[in-house]
């Protein structure tokens, strides 16, 4: 467990700019070793599950606390695996609440 799932994602204003590769690689490592950087854009994992039930229920989990931190993941569902992919959108790049809203996504393993 990391101390990013313990700090709340803070809105963005657009008067940020994206983080740099040095501190992303940081973030990266205090979050799931699945988690992938992403041309220094954005983040992504995957997920396996028995079904299609299974991995639209995860979904439906990570939708809530995506809306309790006002910070949204895009999602790819499919039979048995779902995807994360996350990066702040009116920057068009990464900040902390990026990996923030990942950590609180590890803990729905």
């Amino acid at each position: 467990m990391s101390s990013l799932e313990g700090k709340e994602c803070k809105p963005c204003k657009g008067s940020v700019s994206p983080i740099g590769r040095e501190e992303a690689q940081k973030l990266l490592g205090q979050i799931d070793e699945s988690w992938s950087l992403i041309d220094n854009h954005h983040i992504e994992r995957s997920w396996s599950f028995e079904n299609f039930e299974k991995a639209l229920e995860f979904v439906n989990y990570a939708g809530e606390i995506c809306e309790k931190e006002g910070h949204h993941a895009d999602f790819e569902l499919g039979w048995g695996r779902a995807k994360a992919v996350i990066w702040t959108h009116k920057i068009d790049g990464l900040t902390e609440s990026d990996f923030i809203l990942a950590a609180k996504l590890d803990l729905l393993d």
